[in-house]
């Protein structure tokens, strides 16, 4: 008996150093995919760019149910004609970020006839009609419609911009050219209307995607400048006696510099927001979305249309700033499980951060919800990925934006900000890399400084005195974002491990990052994003 005690005892022991040893192979394992000896260096002396306060915005189209794309029907009930309007997720979703600014518009906005308090004309619904432009008769947006949607938007907040149709008056040519002015005339009744009532308009923008070469139709850059120099006119003298205006925005379209040039030279004064369209990663039926998505150099190829259009407009006389109007990665609706999936937010977050450092003020997402690319379900207004993404970036990344570069892989893509809500600042990390996980230390170039701030004098709020004990513990906050089970085409995203969901009332939830000692390096699993925000820098630029 006690000889078969002896040999299970022993058998015991092999096994457990035998367990013991697999374990350890197998943490070394995961160790030798660390990349590890990285370096982010952030610039703080000053900042190379600016952004809005409410830098985040969203579009709502009109696309009707009948919109397909290669045999998909993604629209279903999403046109701001048809959108329902008391969907309490919805409703939590925008006020969640306190001033999401919504841009109503889209390629039928050029098709749209506003009804008129006479009812002289009928106002009739968009229809199919394969020989139309774009595929779709002209449609009409009820003056009650108007009213419904300009309650739910003072209920929840948002900043609105409103796409007018810049086509009203013109003829087309055989070659998609038009011919004559913009008749502003519908245009002008509905904006009196909208005065009369009371209702806060944040911009008018005038048409879409008829700059250049147009999509479909395009309108000729002298042309152009001169209806938005009626816009302004026509502004200025309706809103008489209001002190803040609407702004005046156009035109909408895809950046190509000649026609940009030639158009902001010649609306010098009149124009306070020149926008531009995004549609980089190319048609939504493409197989090979998402190989472009995790290519650096493929993302990089954006940066030379922000350098445009930011060099032509510092080297013109106007003030108008740059605005991304519209932007859905993959045209033609986007792609199902690919544009409304984690993965999407590698491409996502990387435009904001990439557009932020070129100066761009504001950056509005296709769409807010309608399509495969919305930051909402389409169906169940849920939010997909994008939608925490973009809640985060509002929250955590300030205005004031930070020459940042990471030395080392390629595959990670690095942008930092002075923080939101303290003196330090928000560093974005995100890791286009399956295999490895990533290690980085932070190096401000020599930039850091000491605070001699008055401390009888600082605002004794409940989040600054947060950040007074974060860092007098010499602690950071991190917000890690991966996908469900590890799957980049998951509609759900995970928190910090935790995944984000809606609860049974519609509530957004709670985004709370994790507290990590400042002494240790930031790790970037693979195939993740991490917010990091460092309370406790101190940079001249965010003085």
């Amino acid at each position: 008996m006690g000889s078969l005690v002896f040999h299970m005892g022993w058998c015991y022991v092999v096994c457990l150093l035998c367990c013991s040893f697999i374990f350890a192979y197998a943490e070394d394992l995961k160790d030798a995919n660390v990349s590890v000896n990285n370096t982010v260096f952030i610039d703080g002396k000053s900042s190379i760019g600016e952004t809005d306060g409410d830098f985040i915005c969203a579009t709502i189209d009109w696309w009707p149910p009948e919109k397909c794309d290669y045999g998909t029907c993604s629209w279903d009930y999403s046109s701001m004609l048809n959108l329902d309007l008391n969907n309490i997720i919805f409703l939590n979703a925008i006020k969640a970020f306190s001033r999401l600014k919504i841009r109503l518009g889209g390629t039928l906005q050029d098709k749209v006839i506003y009804q008129t308090e006479d009812h002289l004309q009928p106002c009739i619904p968009f229809a199919q009609n394969m020989s139309e432009l774009f595929n779709f008769t002209k449609g009409c947006l009820p003056l009650s419609r108007w009213d419904e949607l300009n309650s739910f938007f003072n209920k929840s907040g948002a900043l609105v911009v409103f796409g007018l149709n810049a086509l009203n008056g013109r003829s087309i040519r055989s070659d998609n050219s038009t011919v004559g002015a913009w008749n502003s005339s519908n245009a002008v009744s509905l904006i009196r209307y909208t005065v009369k009532k009371g209702y806060n308009i944040y911009g008018w923008e005038l048409g879409n995607e008829l700059s250049g070469n147009g999509v479909g139709v395009h309108v000729a850059a002298d042309q152009y400048a001169s209806d938005s120099i009626v816009l302004h006119d026509l502004i200025q003298d309706i809103y008489k006696g209001v002190d803040v205006k609407p702004r005046i925005i156009a035109p909408g379209g895809f950046y190509e510099p000649s026609w940009f040039r030639r158009y902001i030279g010649k609306t010098e004064g009149s124009v306070n927001v020149i926008t531009h369209h995004i549609y980089n990663l190319g048609a939504g039926v493409d197989e090979h979305l998402i190989e472009k998505i995790l290519d650096p150099s493929y993302l990089d190829g954006e940066a030379d249309v922000f350098r445009g259009l930011k060099k032509i407009l510092r080297s013109s006389a106007t003030s108008a700033v740059a605005w991304v109007g519209e932007s859905g990665g993959a045209y033609n609706s986007g792609r199902n499980h690919v544009t409304n999936a984690f993965v999407f937010s590698f491409w996502y977050l990387d435009q904001l951060g990439m557009s932020s450092a070129f100066d761009t003020k504001t950056y509005c997402r296709q769409t807010l919800i309608g399509g495969n690319y919305g930051l909402l379900s389409t169906t169940t207004f849920v939010p997909n990925p994008d939608y925490y993404s973009a809640l985060l970036w509002h929250r955590l990344m300030g205005r004031s934006v930070l020459s940042t570069i990471f030395s080392g892989t390629k595959k990670i893509r690095a942008y930092a900000h002075c923080a939101k809500q303290s003196q330090g600042i928000t560093l974005l990390l995100i890791n286009l890399d399956g295999n490895n996980t990533v290690e980085a230390k932070v190096n401000f170039n020599g930039t850091l400084v000491d605070r001699h701030e008055d401390r009888h004098h600082r605002h004794r709020s409940k989040v600054s005195k947060m950040h007074q004990a974060n860092e007098a513990r010499g602690t950071r906050e991190e917000y890690h974002l991966t996908a469900m089970d590890g799957n980049i085409q998951s509609q759900t995203m995970l928190l910090n491990g935790k995944a984000l969901i809606t609860d049974s009332s519609g509530a957004i939830p709670l985004l709370e990052p994790i507290t990590v000692t400042s002494s240790e390096p930031i790790r970037v699993a693979s195939f993740s994003i991490v917010f990091v925000h460092m309370p406790y820098v101190a940079l001249p630029a965010c003085k």
